[in-house]
């Protein structure tokens, strides 16, 4: 690895504005940061999706990328992780928010509602989903994938926003592009998973190897494939996420307004930033 992201001081992120908190996705949040400077950053990997946004909001300086670039051209197995977690990192950012469009896996997971996910699944293939690629060998832990001190705060924003927000669930990481089948969605949905999803992994892991706190979550857009042939769902399409999709984004902007307000300028609480000591071979 070029250089330790615990530590990092990277040249490209000389002289540019520092960031207590970083956001991913969420594009109706832009809106808040119509005032933003706007950042080109390089990192080992390339740069990142899209120059990164800082702007002001509640006292807090904000960083903003689109995982997906722009004009959401990085298909889920082409966004540029790594590099998107090392601007952050450079950038000072220690409170990361990676919300994401996601598909339900159980009935009681209505589209329209948020996950805020406290377990993950990886059943993506070939992804570039370490920033320790060696020398040293780095075992972070990842028992438990999500920050366990911003969980609670982004459920009481949620709360707060009038979504009706589900405080735990499992997300299950798909490659993509393509959606599932009925067999894969059954099972899955069989497995006892709420979620499904094709960011999550390896956004949730890198930003733990960064030893940056990390949330995520999951605005439910559909029931993925029916979770089988007997459910009487039909399988999700493009159309039926986008329209639902819209929705959700106003009311996520919302939620986070909300979190970034409430978010103490402390350092963290938890362990998250310290996850590499002791972790190197």
């Amino acid at each position: 690895m070029p250089e330790s992201p615990g530590g990092v001081s990277s040249q490209s992120a000389r002289g540019a504005p520092r960031a207590d908190i970083g956001v991913f996705g969420g594009s109706g949040f832009e809106s808040y940061l119509a005032d933003a400077e706007e950042i080109e950053l390089e990192t080992p990997y390339g740069p990142p999706a899209a120059p990164v946004k800082i702007a002001t909001l509640h006292g807090k300086k904000v960083a903003f990328v689109p995982r997906h670039g722009r004009e959401h051209e990085f298909a889920p197995h082409r966004v540029p992780y790594r590099a998107n977690v090392w601007a952050m990192k450079a950038l000072g950012v220690r409170k990361l928010v990676g919300p994401c469009a996601a598909g339900s896996l159980q009935h009681h997971v209505e589209p329209g509602s948020f996950v805020v996910c406290d377990q993950l699944v990886d059943r993506t293939k070939g992804r570039a989903d370490t920033l320790f690629d060696g020398p040293p060998v780095t075992h972070v832990s990842f028992a438990d994938p999500y920050c366990p001190d911003l969980r609670p705060r982004a459920v009481a924003a949620c709360r707060e926003a009038g979504v009706t927000a589900h405080e735990s669930g499992t997300v299950v990481v798909i490659e993509g592009p393509r959606f599932s089948t009925r067999a894969e969605s059954a099972w899955y949905s069989g497995q006892g998973w709420e979620v499904i999803n094709m960011t999550q992994h390896p956004e949730a892991v890198l930003a733990r190897e960064a030893e940056m706190c990390y949330v995520n979550i999951s605005l439910i857009t559909d029931f993925d494939a029916g979770f089988g042939e007997d459910s009487g769902i039909e399988p999700v399409t493009v159309d039926e996420i986008l329209a639902v999709f819209r929705t959700n984004n106003e009311h996520l902007a919302d939620v986070l307004e909300a979190l970034i307000r409430d978010l103490p300028a402390d350092p963290p609480v938890c362990t998250c930033n310290t996850a590499t000591q002791g972790a190197q071979v």
